[in-house]
């Protein structure tokens, strides 16, 4: 350790700290997933199950519909926020005006910094039998009422939909970065050689962009089962269970509304497990495909 540094690692002791308390600690709990845990038992008194909670994790049938619907919804939100973000940013670039750019950029981010228990009520309000869209909009468009939050297929829109609009103006930023790096010389030259403006962004701009677009595509797998516990706790409801449950609430309803304390730790460390597998591959594919890596 160098000596000159001393203060700078004094710095970081706190969040170290913090990191083991709230993140190492609890890993201990882990041992709930091969135990029948009984409250009122404790830890050394509960039975021994082994993986028996697993053995069910990937038997019953609602355990592996929470599974498919969390890959599905996450999925579909990776690919979506992978291609809205960067539409947006190929054409907020081809705005001149520097005061109407940054007012748009500002008007798109701020729904990043909304919860979605504010947006949640929202949407509920907006998308319900009779919200706004139900009693006004559709039959403005001579269209019948369409159950958004009460049919498993239109809560999958809803929350892709939702998820994306929240979240693309923020997404932006990384996309706007790598156009600000490309050098304009590239697109001097093409318009020497009389390429358009579509021209010049498909053979300049986007395969300048690739290495980025590689690596948010690819990291993006490390949270391919985090489909969004906030966003669907606040919107769902029994009536889409088969097609909008996802593991974390389905964790949540089994741990905490139905005190299968062991199911339910047993989950979430399946969750935990897979997840780590796409982080290292993710990192693995950034490196190899993109030449990024953090250490």
């Amino acid at each position: 350790m160098n000596k000159g540094h001393s203060i700078l690692y004094l710095m970081l002791l706190p969040g170290v700290l913090l990191v083991i308390l709230f993140n190492y600690v609890p890993m201990a709990g882990l041992v709930l997933a091969f135990q029948d845990y009984k409250p009122w038992l404790g830890v050394t008194g509960s039975d021994w199950v082994g993986m028996e909670h697993f053995r069910a994790l990937l038997t019953r049938e609602d355990s592996v519909q929470v599974i498919w619907n969390t890959l599905i919804i996450a999925g579909l939100k990776i690919i979506v926020g992978l291609i809205v973000p960067l539409l947006f940013a190929l054409l907020l670039n081809e705005i001149r005006q520097s005061g109407i750019k940054r007012s748009i950029q500002t008007l798109v981010y701020l729904p990043h910094f909304m919860s979605w228990v504010i947006l949640g009520g929202i949407l509920l309000d907006l998308l319900s039998s009779r919200g706004l869209f139900n009693s006004v909009i559709l039959p403005m468009f001579n269209l019948g009422p369409i159950n958004f939050l009460t049919d498993g297929n239109w809560f999958r829109v809803v929350v892709i939909v939702s998820d994306t609009w929240k979240e693309f103006g923020f997404s932006t930023i990384v996309f706007l970065a790598a156009l600000s790096a490309v050098n304009p010389a590239l697109y001097e030259a093409a318009e020497v050689d009389g390429a358009t403006r579509l021209d010049q962004t498909w053979h300049v701009t986007l395969p300048a962009m690739i290495p980025i677009i590689v690596v948010v595509g690819t990291l993006s797998l490390g949270s391919i089962l985090n489909a969004g516990f906030d966003q669907i706790f606040n919107l769902y409801n029994v009536l889409v269970y088969d097609k909008g449950d996802i593991i974390d609430t389905f964790v949540y309803r089994v741990g905490i509304l139905s005190s299968q304390f062991g199911f339910a730790t047993a989950v979430g460390l399946f969750k935990s497990f897979i997840g780590f597998l796409f982080i290292v591959i993710a990192y693995r594919l950034a490196y190899k495909y993109a030449n990024y890596r953090i250490f």
